[in-house]
């Protein structure tokens, strides 16, 4: 629909293929369902590093500093979960 569709249909739409080619279709359905395992991953991951260290803090054990430090590195690991879908071949 890219390149021939009208601007009114590209607007209203979900999804804009920009090329005509509908053998790509595939690839973007494996690439949409990559990003959305990832995007589950990383959830998963920054909300159970928050939920750990919420129950380190109810127990005493836990201090300000580490929940700062845990959610910079959660931080970062979900920017490197992220990244890994640049370099997956889904095709």
């Amino acid at each position: 629909m890219g390149a021939l569709g009208n601007d009114t249909a590209m607007e209203t739409a979900d999804v804009a293929l920009m090329d005509d080619d509908l053998r790509k279709l595939p690839l973007f359905i494996r690439m949409s369902r990559a990003a959305h395992a990832v995007l589950i991953q990383n959830m998963v991951i920054a909300l159970g590093i928050k939920a750990a260290f919420l129950a380190l803090t109810l127990l005493g054990a836990g201090t300000m500093w580490m929940a700062v430090f845990a959610d910079a590195g959660a931080s970062l690991l979900v920017i490197g979960n992220g990244l890994r879908l640049l370099r997956a071949r889904c095709g």
